[in-house]
């Protein structure tokens, strides 16, 4: 009897002492507000401000609480950075990785979303995991069924064919430990929290077996646990239409409306941002990407014989108005659509695309797997098969469903 007096007594005493320290949850925000960058690393419209580093943030001993949703567009930065963009070494570089194989972007999107915190400071995850860039023997390059392109803590999932992915899996592709102990070399003890529709549950089994909750997050926290949990909610790009725009060799897609050809402050034969005209230039690397360009819902016809002289052609060029831009050149490198534009003769910027100005928005779609790019479009790589639409005014309801033409 006299020990179960006592054992009472202490419980009383450790709760009475948790409530006074608000071990229970309280009002602090222990989360990193979103910063906004895109690809490029530029500061995105319509993003919160950049988390402050003098704060001290909350930590509880108890069960943590959901804070207010946050919005948050594709390409904002959430968290503080920790670790290098992309797969490590002994990740996925190309070869099959935890039964997942490096291919061709699917068709059909989902994602979730992955939140890392260490001692109640959120840290973001990094982008490009799972992304492997182009080279001359694989001119497509390739990308992992899970994989990351911005630092917002989106997990990107190819569900064509309705898969689910494991936080082991995505782990496996960015060649980074997981473990109740280890979080992407990170030590200390590990708990993990899911939250589905607004319900925050600990996740107590194995932590390379957790499903990754389609439209759920996923919080693996290190060390002290903040006191709220941060949660958001996502301005998804406009849908896929149903209409397939069928890009024919020779073809016209748009209202005409840019003069054909270089302007008169475009490429003239000299070099232009590295890029060289020549006659009769091998195109051992050949690969093409594709410009679309809408003003208040017109779509405006891409020039054709953009980069393209009497005398020679650019290593990047068009051969038709059907916004497919050509990239042929003897020897692999990277492009980036401010080349094309220096070619053309035609400032591109966050507020100007080919002297038109206005309220712009840039989407890009890599054969199904779109999203908002915040960043300088000029920056933009060119790779096969992606599409960059420009809004300029009104906004899309659709975004275009293309049949692509590759003559090599």
């Amino acid at each position: 009897m006299n020990t179960r007096w006592m054992t009472s007594a202490l419980a009383a005493a450790a709760l009475a002492l948790l409530a006074a320290c608000g071990g229970g949850g309280g009002s602090g925000n222990g989360s990193s507000s979103p910063t906004s960058s895109g690809e490029g690393g530029a500061s995105s419209p319509g993003g919160a401000s950049a988390p402050s580093g003098a704060s001290t943030p909350s930590t509880t001993t108890g069960t943590p609480t959901l804070a207010a949703a946050t919005a948050v567009v594709d390409g904002t930065t959430i968290g503080a950075s920790q670790w290098s963009d992309g797969s490590t070494s002994t990740g996925g570089t190309g070869q099959a990785v935890a039964n997942l194989n490096c291919t061709v972007a699917g068709n059909k999107y989902s994602y979730s979303h992955l939140s890392i915190y260490q001692n109640g400071k959120q840290l973001s995850l990094p982008a490009n995991v799972g992304y492997v860039k182009p080279t001359m023997a694989k001119q497509t390059g390739c990308v992992y069924p899970v994989h990351t392109v911005d630092a917002s803590g989106k997990i990107r999932m190819d569900v064509t064919s309705n898969a689910s992915y494991t936080l082991g899996q995505f782990f496996s592709v960015w060649g980074q430990p997981l473990s109740t102990t280890n979080v992407a070399g990170l030590t200390g003890n590990v708990t993990a929290w899911v939250n589905t529709g607004g319900t925050l549950t600990k996740y107590t089994g194995d932590l390379s077996s957790l499903v990754l909750p389609d439209k759920g997050e996923v919080t693996l926290v290190i060390g002290a646990t903040p006191t709220q949990i941060a949660t958001y909610t996502w301005t998804d790009p406009p849908p896929f239409t149903s209409t397939v725009t069928t890009l024919s060799y020779g073809g016209l897609v748009g209202n005409l409306y840019f003069t054909d050809g270089n302007t008169a402050t475009g490429g003239t034969g000299a070099p232009v941002d590295g890029l060289i005209c020549a006659a009769g230039m091998a195109e051992t690397f050949h690969v093409h990407s594709h410009v679309a360009i809408f003003k208040d819902g017109q779509w405006l016809a891409f020039p054709k014989n953009v980069g393209i002289l009497s005398s020679c052609n650019y290593e990047t060029h068009t051969h038709d108005n059907t916004g497919i831009i050509h990239i042929e050149t003897p020897n692999f490198k990277d492009f980036t659509l401010g080349q094309v534009f220096d070619v053309w003769g035609m400032p591109l910027s966050s507020t100007n695309v080919a002297g038109i100005t206005g309220d712009i928005v840039v989407y890009i779609n890599d054969n199904g797997d779109v999203r908002r790019y915040t960043g300088d479009p000029r920056n933009i790589p060119l790779t096969s098969l992606r599409d960059i639409t420009f809004q300029i005014g009104k906004p899309l309801t659709t975004l275009p469903t293309y049949s692509w033409y590759e003559p090599q």
